[in-house]
């Protein structure tokens, strides 16, 4: 029997799998503990029946290789990979404080200083991503995870553009969450980049501030349609009370064409947190994005897995369409 050879080093680290967390198409998930790590992991193992399947196994260790390239606070720490027990696996951060879905399916909108906070939190992950030349390509509520402290923190690269890899190519494919996709995005463009990021920034924060997407439709083709061809209703039309200067990066960041889109993730984490001391004062505003409110566990049930879980198994799933991946 030929034994794989990895496209990574694997990692030097020993994991016990303790209880199932959630089980997917392609992978399960488990709480386990490391002696070389001091608090416990999520571990993802592939199944045993799709461990031959080349593109799945690619589209997996890939992941890998782009997590070990990013060390952020507000993106999901990554432990290393490997083979346990001729299974491909990979260790990463346990997120259980739920998820921004989460919050806006029990609460709905949010004040718009905490949108201005947690958007700070999510372009500076974003970023650091792109310094790095990745395109996350599928950021949305349920891909933004609180940490014990009240922080998001942004997870599932699965679907991830590599831009300094030609390994794997998806031209011409369209892969995403159709209500958070920019429109060069759903035109499968080969020049697209990390403006694409900036176009689903802007959808997260217009369903933080109103409590659902900009578009929505009864399918993806009526979704699609509006992001390709209409403008969403105006925040102050929807009743939203928020600084004009507010509303008016979302506006930007959901513009049609990138280029009329804010020049960087960097940029827009500048913009709104000078415009957020300027509106509350430097000691406010600092103690504001210091200090967010906690989250509280979210509660587990087996019969439904938590948010967060899903995303550790919903890439390997995604990877295995030859076509066309829609999530919602």
């Amino acid at each position: 029997m030929t034994v794989r050879k990895l496209k990574f080093l694997p990692t030097k680290a020993t994991f016990k799998l303790g209880e199932q967390l959630g089980m997917g198409t392609v992978g399960v998930v488990y709480r386990a503990t490391s002696p070389d790590i001091d608090e416990p992991v999520a571990v993802k193992l592939l199944h045993p029946n799709v461990s031959g399947d080349e593109n799945i196994v690619n589209r997996f260790e890939r992941e890998i290789m782009i997590m070990e390239r990013l060390n952020h606070p507000h993106i999901v720490r990554h432990y290393g990979g490997g083979i346990m027990e001729g299974q491909h696996f990979y260790a990463m951060q346990l997120l259980d404080h739920g998820s921004l879905k989460d919050r806006l399916a029990k609460g709905g909108p949010l004040p718009w200083q905490i949108v201005t906070v947690y958007t700070i939190q999510i372009a500076s992950a974003l970023q650091h991503a792109h310094n790095h030349g990745i395109v996350h390509r599928d950021l949305k509520p349920s891909n933004l995870f609180f940490d014990a402290e009240g922080n998001l923190v942004l997870g599932d690269f699965g679907i991830a553009r590599d831009t300094h890899s030609a390994e794997i190519t998806d031209h011409g494919v369209t892969v995403g969450t159709y209500a958070y996709m920019a429109p060069e995005q759903i035109q499968a463009d080969a020049r697209m980049d990390y403006k694409a990021d900036l176009y689903s920034l802007g959808c997260v924060m217009y369903e933080m501030l109103t409590g659902h997407p900009p578009f929505t439709g009864a399918n993806f083709a009526q979704v699609w349609d509006q992001h390709l061809h209409h403008q969403p209703i105006g925040l102050r039309e929807k009743g939203v009370d928020c600084p004009e200067w507010l509303a008016k990066i979302v506006v930007q960041l959901l513009e049609k064409d990138p280029h009329d889109r804010p020049f960087s993730a960097r940029t827009v984490q500048g913009y709104l947190k000078q415009h957020l001391t300027d509106e509350l004062g430097e000691q406010q505003a600092d103690e504001l994005i210091e200090h967010l409110p906690e989250v509280p566990k979210a509660e587990y049930r087996r019969d439904e897995p938590r948010t967060w879980v899903l995303w550790l198994v919903l890439g390997a799933i995604a990877a295995g369409c030859a076509a066309m991946v829609l999530r919602s």
